[in-house]
């Protein structure tokens, strides 16, 4: 093997794998330089756990004159058998090596090794990649080299998976914190936050149609049902709503008890004011059909529900704000007051949606005007629209 080409690539990673943009080009990379090295690598497997409501971890396949192939499993993958009995799970758990030669009878115990076998494997191993903080994820080294593996190569593999360790949890750190970003802010407030708008006061003032919504006859619904039940409920009804609004270009903001906030950017990137208006009025649609299939069955009863959303479109303030050292990053503004004004005027008309007269003058079509209403902290009446196709009666 070429020492030398090995010790660059050990000090390429400790650098950090700059020349590598991406998780990908990263693995493709040092795989690649460890075979020019002169390690018979033929397949190898890095297998991340994150930090994520829905995923469980990511996996890397890189095979020779291919690209890596990047996966994600949820966490029905804990109850795979496969998974349960492959070697992978033993570096999880115990943080082990585990090694399987395919002519050592005491491999076939893990069904991936007939697998490999058919491709013309003779050896496999599996190394614990250990991070600062403790936490283990594992890699997958195979080849086909006859007799498998070499005690020089085994060691040179050990000595690699150190810094290659470091550089993977670095890059997992800093996905870690986008996805939960992403996840309990928002993409766009997310970016903005990892760019550097952390201090309060950075605010930016934006165009945007607003969402605002409720679930009706909620307070009753908590007060007769357990705690628990009422969570399922929510989640499932907001379910109803999320995949519409971000399917169609939104962000949610804010979910306030059974209420829910989002923003649909109006800019040159995704349209002008009429077509994302279009978008949020189809996003509305989807959701009032999907709460209105909607049940739950409670002992012999199936619970039904009804929810309203006001649809308004405006300039908004929006980004950082909050006390002391514990900041938000939402919007704010006469346009949001105004929606939030309206869900409490489609709420009294027993309507599903409804509009202010600038979106339903945007998004024109379809509309029947209810009249006009005082708003509370609004100097004059705003004239306020339903759907055609709803009644009062909803």
């Amino acid at each position: 093997m070429n020492t030398a080409e090995l010790q660059n690539l050990i000090d390429w990673l400790i650098d950090g794998a700059r020349t590598a943009m991406n998780p990908s080009l990263m693995m493709s990379e040092t795989c690649e330089r460890m075979v020019a090295a002169g390690l018979p690598l033929w397949r190898v497997g890095v297998f991340v756990r994150t930090l994520h409501p829905d995923i469980y971890g990511r996996n890397f396949v890189w095979k020779p004159g291919a690209e890596v192939e990047v996966g994600s499993v949820d966490f029905k993958i804990l109850e795979s058998p496969d998974f349960i009995s492959s070697p992978v799970i033993i570096v999880f758990q115990q943080g082990l090596e585990v090694r399987a030669r395919m002519d050592d009878p005491a491999s076939s115990r893990f069904p991936i090794i007939e697998d490999l076998r058919g491709e013309g494997v003779t050896d496999y191993i599996a190394l614990p990649l250990s991070f600062i903080d403790g936490t283990v994820n594992a890699s997958s080294w195979s080849t086909k080299q006859p007799g498998g593996f070499t005690d020089e190569q085994l060691a040179v593999l050990r000595k690699i998976v150190k810094p290659l360790a470091r550089v993977i949890e670095i890059i997992s750190l800093a996905r870690t914190a986008a996805s939960l970003l992403d996840t309990y802010v928002g993409n766009r407030a997310g970016e903005r936050i990892l760019g550097g708008q952390i201090r309060r006061g950075h605010t930016e003032t934006m165009n945007a149609a607003i969402w605002l919504s409720d679930l009706r006859g909620f307070t009753s619904l908590s007060d007769r049902l357990p705690a628990e039940t009422v969570v399922e409920i929510l989640n499932l009804y907001f379910d109803c709503q999320v995949a519409a609004i971000r399917s169609h270009g939104g962000e949610v903001l804010k979910y306030m008890g059974d209420g829910l906030l989002a923003v649909f950017p109006i800019d040159e990137y995704v349209g002008d004011s009429q077509q994302v208006c279009s978008r949020v009025l189809e996003a509305a649609h989807e959701s009032r059909a999907s709460v209105a299939e909607m049940q739950y069955p409670i002992g012999d009863v199936v619970e039904r529900f009804r929810f309203g959303v006001a649809l308004h479109v405006g300039r908004i303030l929006y980004g950082n704000i909050g006390g002391g050292n514990r900041l938000d990053f939402t919007c704010i503004g006469p346009a949001v007051n105004l929606a939030a004004r309206l869900e409490k005027i489609a709420s009294r008309l027993h309507r599903t949606i409804v509009a202010s007269e600038g979106f339903a003058g945007i998004c024109s079509g379809g509309w029947s005007d209810l009249g006009e209403f005082p708003i509370a902290g609004f100097s004059k009446d705003q004239r306020v629209y339903g759907l055609i196709d709803e009644t009062s009666a909803a």
